[in-house]
Formats: structure tokens, sequence, C-alpha cells
């Protein structure tokens, strides 16, 4: 199996913390290729960790730059069929609706099974699911984020107003 290495640093808590991913592509191979694409391509360097739910979620995936997202974010792939179910420490990507995904990801903090239904498809899961957990719990959230704009600025976006300070962020994510 394929793995994954996302080097993340918390600002709020000081914190840097290695995050390793097994990547399953027997459970959603569109998906697993995608992740491992953008991996490859470095899409998620300086990528924030914008929206965190406690207890349910937390997602990044939204690029440093506008170009980034409009060469992955706007490059849609089809939905694979749900065979793994979204327990704790698997990781999915978000959609806007059937065969829309792009490059969102988001790992689940509890057993969120209620999405398989709406189509989330797991695609990897964190090896060390109990201390990646904890650390991922952490991050900040922006209640106020505009994707949109977000999208359309990339982190300067969230430079503005200060935005960005304190959001946890992806250092560097390598294949192992």
């Amino acid at each position: 199996m394929p793995k994954v290495r996302l080097q993340i640093q918390n600002p709020s808590s000081g914190e840097e913390k290695a995050v390793d991913i097994e990547v399953h592509p027997e459970w959603a191979p569109l998906g697993a290729a995608r992740f491992l694409d953008l991996v490859e391509d470095k899409y998620f360097t300086d990528c924030r960790l914008y929206r965190m739910v406690p207890g349910f979620i937390v997602q990044w995936g939204i690029p440093k730059t506008p170009a980034q997202w409009q060469k992955w974010g706007m490059n849609k792939i089809r939905d694979d069929p749900v065979t793994n179910s979204n327990k704790p420490g698997t990781l999915s990507f978000a959609t806007s609706g059937p065969d829309a995904r792009g490059s969102q990801i988001f790992v689940n903090f509890g057993d969120n099974s209620m999405l398989d239904e709406q189509g989330f498809a797991p695609f990897a899961e964190l090896c060390d699911k109990e201390g990646g957990l904890k650390f991922l719990s952490q991050c900040k959230e922006i209640k106020s984020i505009d994707q949109a704009t977000f999208k359309e600025y990339g982190n300067k976006y969230l430079e503005k107003d200060d935005m960005i300070k304190g959001l946890s962020y992806i250092v560097s994510a390598d294949m192992l």
C-alpha cells in the first residue's frame, strides 16, 4: 500500500507533527490515484486546514495559489463506489455533487457512516489513528471563510484580516 507523510504545523500550539497516511486503492481507485497525484505535484504544500468541526471532520485542499486550484480543484474526477465506511481516521474527498471530487480532503473524527449513503468514498486512513486524530482535533477553524474567494485568491485571501494566523498548515506532503 502506498504511504504518504503530511508534515503539519499547528501555530496555535507551536507543535509540528508527521501524520502518516496509508492509501487504499482497492477502496476507491480514482480517489486514491487523485490523492497520490496531488501529493506528487506538491499541491498540499502550505495548504491550510481551514475547516474543523469537533467530533466530525478536519478539511483541507484549497491550495496556496489560484493556478493550482485551476489545475486540480477545477479538474473533477468521477465518484468511486463506497466500499469502506467513513470511520474515525479515514480520509475522503469533499464534493459539491455527483462526480465532482477535485482536491478537498477530510479526515473523519468520528463514526460518520451516514456519509456512506451520500457517496463519500474513503480512500485512505491514518496509520496512527489515535495520535493523528488527537493532533488534528487541535486545529483552529475559520468560521467566516468564503470558499469561493479562497479558491480565487489562494492564501492571499487568508492573509487579509490576518485570518491565516493560527491556522494549521501542511508544511510538506511526500510519498514514503
